[in-house]
């Protein structure tokens, strides 16, 4: 066989290479045939694509069907950007809500995710409530497979959990949440602070692969898919560890789960809506799946959207791999406002919510006037409400504070805010404005005369379920609302400065409820999957709830698996 004419470009088993990186100089973009590969170098069953938690459960799901399972892993270790997060998982009608005798009906859980992933074709009286048929068939399956995945997880003990009953929904007070507590899993063995799952899911995921067979090969990138002449997916061309390009064949499936791309600014700043600088997902996560799939003729969807949350802008541009989002905005004698001093919303929402508040468009002045945030507090804060714990700014003595800019007065912070600044000018463009000071003094007083009544007229600060529960208990006596209290007229005074940045990416190839990827005429490409972050959310730009984004990736990797199995 020779010649670009001897078979149609459809059939051709090409997957354009991975621009830039690592393997640059490896990913020339020429045709592949996989009947013109002499030899591969491996095969295996099961090809799994990425070692984060859509990773690790995809492989042990199809490892617990019988299959020989490789596990391909382009970082040095396992575990992902979940390594480091509380990991959370969001399951609707799970076990321990049944047997408690919570209910949470199919067709309300339907309602809630349509009215938070639709809100403008949203319709609790149109046959899929305003979604598309795709959404609704993610959604449903979502809903019936989600209980079943966590219990499996758990049973091979691979993902014990706790059912943690008293965690309000992010969206509890909408009507359409008819069970607004109770379905919220964490990792058994996490810390009274739900802040360390991470560790503890990635270490009992890992043992259980390791225990029971899965080969996992770290230091490993994935940099083309190989297709035979009927287009179904036959293996991988991989970069060892020493830069050595092999190549390993699949008999039933290759399945990815390599994460967003958090990490590649030009994918960034062509398809995302909102201008973030980074995030807290690992480094590795750099959009290889987008590559990839470019010579597929794959279906991508929801490219504009993101896992969002607040960051230090400065660890983002420093590219601080222990950066984290910012997931509890901690601190009560504190307010969040934009470069000209001014307060720019209720600064307890979840991360999600307060990730979009960057991007507010100002139409007179053709920029964003949220771009930088800035995160003020004073010394009581800082002594009653640091924490080590989902990111907050405020953090304890003796932890890593390079962020924080401190002032004796509100004049001396804000030169301080402004000479900091200048440091990430070419980055960011922002300045504060003349009357910085003197809109930052109102907005304290008003502030605090809020915090006295305990009701925050302009923002609600407080009022919903899941601030008060992330904000705990009040720290004074008296204490009206326990995420508002009084800035000090007198310093010193702290302030961090905050930029938008993403959990992950949420947008990708379009899968099935199967996880099999589409084509661009909506048809699976056989022996071909995808899992987690890496491919399309049905989610939109929605956040469900904490941990809706592990939850639906364990599902639908329980899902993947059982699809494969039955080919």
């Amino acid at each position: 066989m020779s010649g670009d004419d001897a078979i149609p470009v459809t059939r051709r088993a090409l997957i354009g290479g991975i621009g830039g990186g690592l393997a640059a100089t490896t990913l020339a973009v020429t045709p592949v045939w996989a009947e013109d590969i002499a030899k591969y170098d491996q095969e295996t069953d099961v090809i799994v694509c990425g070692g984060g938690p859509a990773g690790l459960a995809t492989a042990l799901f199809s490892r617990w069907h019988g299959h020989e399972v490789t596990l391909l892993e382009k970082s040095g270790s396992v575990g992902g950007t979940a390594a480091k997060a509380a990991f959370w998982y969001w399951m609707p009608n799970n076990k321990p809500m049944r047997d408690k005798g919570l209910t949470d009906p199919k067709p309300d859980f339907l309602k809630l995710v349509a009215r938070l992933t639709s809100p403008r074709t949203y319709s609790a009286d149109a046959p899929r409530f305003g979604l598309s048929e795709w959404q609704h068939a993610m959604c449903s399956a979502f809903y019936d497979s989600a209980s079943d995945a966590a219990e499996l997880l758990s049973a091979k003990g691979a993902l014990p959990y706790r059912h943690v009953d008293n965690v309000p929904d992010y969206w509890k007070e909408l009507p359409e949440n008819k069970a607004p507590f109770g379905r919220v899993l964490v990792p058994d063995g996490i810390n009274e602070y739900l802040a360390d799952g991470g560790r503890v899911a990635t270490r009992t995921m890992t043992q259980a692969a390791r225990r029971d067979g899965v080969e996992i090969k770290t230091s490993h990138r994935v940099q083309r898919v190989l297709l035979d002449l009927q287009g179904r997916a036959s293996g991988v061309e991989v970069l060892d560890a020493s830069g050595i390009v092999k190549r390993i064949r699949a008999r039933k499936a290759v399945v990815f789960a390599t994460g967003g791309f958090t990490h590649d600014p030009e994918l960034r700043s062509n398809f995302l809506s909102v201008p973030v600088f980074g995030g807290c997902a690992v480094q590795s996560n750099e959009g290889d799946l987008v590559r990839i799939s470019s010579e597929l003729g794959i279906k991508l969807r929801n490219m504009n959207n993101a896992w969002l949350a607040p960051i230090s802008l400065e660890k983002a541009i420093a590219k601080d791999g222990a950066l984290s989002g910012i997931f509890a905005m901690s601190g009560d004698s504190m307010i969040i406002v934009n470069k000209d001093g001014r307060r720019v919303g209720n600064e307890k929402q979840p991360y999600n919510e307060l990730g979009r508040s960057f991007a507010v468009w100002d139409g007179e002045q053709n920029e964003y006037a949220n771009l930088l945030q800035f995160i003020i507090w004073d010394q009581r804060a800082q002594d009653k409400c640091a924490s080590p714990f989902f990111g907050s700014p405020i953090v304890p003595a003796g932890s890593d504070d390079s962020h924080v800019i401190s002032g004796a007065t509100l004049s001396e912070l804000t030169s301080n805010i402004a000479k900091r600044l200048t440091a990430y000018r070419s980055e960011t463009g922002v300045t504060l404005s003349s009357n910085f000071v003197a809109n930052l003094e109102s907005a304290i007083a008003r502030f605090n005369a809020f915090a006295k009544e305990g009701h925050d007229l302009d923002f609600h600060r407080g009022e919903k379920a899941i601030e008060k529960f992330v904000a705990g208990p009040p720290k004074e006596t008296g204490q009206k609302n326990a995420t508002m209290w009084p800035i000090s007229d007198n310093g010193p005074y702290h302030a961090a400065i905050l930029a938008a940045g993403t959990l992950d990416t949420k947008g990708g190839p379009q899968c099935d409820p199967d996880g099999r990827m589409l084509n661009t005429e909506g048809q699976p490409i056989e022996g071909l999957y995808g899992v987690g972050n890496c491919v399309a959310s049905v989610s939109g730009a929605a956040y469900w709830a904490g941990g809706g984004t592990i939850g639906p990736l364990l599902t639908f990797a329980y899902r993947a698996s059982n699809a494969i199995a039955s080919t």
